[in-house]
């Protein structure tokens, strides 16, 4: 009797009925991009049509040994700690490890990351990345591993559950703020373009404009990357307008921080002279001075409804819904206060 007569449908019984040798068979079930495309959707049809699963190793089989693996771009932002913090709560109320790596957004790097997660069987992936190339994505699906994108900083376009905040609701609601206390030039530092959560910040900022019936000024929007030194430059640059903003509005809290500094450098005082809106509600925000106002992203919240989401997965159990937003909410301190307050 044959493996595949007695019910096993093995490596081998999918090689021969394909025509290729084990090995090639071993890459297309192990996602390597070394296989023609021919070949490779004649095996795949075969995986699926024999009903092959791909056996787990030992280690993944011990339920004191399961992992989840947590993916960046970075690990220098204080918002990937809180995420992380998220994740790892989840994940150890499961008995579940979490296994921590940094892209760095270099080829090199995601490819090993690729290449250990083939060998330790993950239960699933969770990306907070915010681009990823074709072929390493196409890799990612032949591995057949649960994935989930959070994506506070964006996240690319494949066919996994995302989850979020409501940014473009964030962006409205900061800036009726500002306006509700009387301002009228409102500066405004973008995040990364690229990045889908950032522009919807900068949607629900226009949107508030457009609302109070406030033109919109493209010459009180600066560029920024989330971090530091782009909001201490944006802030110089607003600062120095001929009309200068009374209030700007950072799309990050570390943005936000970088204009403390600006505004400081150049004699001025927050909020007598500057009101200034963060994102993100990090927890450095309370202990700056004064304690910044800012828009709370749940990103330890996110984090667990991630690997919450991730493990359901790999259980085999369906996903609600393919986009899950979590709700920001303001969080006014002493950073914002009506207009030419002196």
């Amino acid at each position: 009797m044959t493996e595949a007569e007695h019910g096993r449908v093995t490596i081998r019984v999918i090689a021969d009925e394909a025509g290729v040798s084990v090995p090639t068979v071993s890459r297309v079930i192990n996602g390597r991009s070394d296989v023609a495309p021919e070949t490779r959707k004649r095996v795949e049809e075969l995986l699926t049509e024999r009903g092959y699963q791909r056996r787990r190793s030992t280690r993944a089989q011990s339920p004191n040994a399961r992992l989840v693996d947590l993916v960046f771009n970075e690990l220098d932002s204080p918002w990937a700690v809180e995420i992380l913090r998220g994740v790892e709560d989840a994940a150890h109320s499961a008995g579940v490890g979490t296994v921590v790596s940094a892209v760095h957004r270099r080829r090199a790097s995601t490819e090993q990351w690729l290449d250990n997660l083939r060998t330790r069987a993950s239960d699933g992936v969770i990306l907070v990345v915010s681009q990823l190339s074709s072929p390493i994505l196409e890799q990612l699906r032949h591995l057949r591993v649960p994935m989930v994108v959070l994506d506070p900083a964006g996240g690319p376009t494949m066919d996994a559950p995302t989850i979020g905040a409501t940014n473009w609701a964030g962006g409205l609601t900061a800036t009726e703020h500002l306006i509700e206390l009387g301002h009228r030039r409102i500066g405004f530092i973008h995040g990364p373009k690229q990045v889908l959560c950032s522009r919807a910040r900068f949607d629900g900022y226009r949107a508030a404009l457009e609302a109070a019936g406030i033109p919109f000024d493209p010459a009180l929007v600066c560029d920024g990357d989330f971090y530091h030194q782009s909001g201490f430059d944006a802030a110089k640059e607003l600062l120095g307008l001929d009309d200068a903003p009374t209030a700007i509005f950072a799309s990050s809290d570390q943005m936000a921080f970088g204009a403390y500094e600006a505004i400081r450098q150049r004699g001025l005082r927050i909020p007598e002279h500057v009101s200034v809106v963060g994102f993100d509600d990090l927890p450095e925000s309370r202990w700056t001075s004064p304690p910044l106002t800012t828009v709370r992203q749940p990103l330890s919240e996110m984090g667990s409804l991630a690997a919450r989401t991730v493990l359901d997965m790999a259980a085999g159990n369906a996903v609600d819904s393919p986009r899950l937003e979590l709700a920001t909410e303001m969080v006014v301190r002493e950073s914002t206060a009506t207009p030419g307050r002196t």
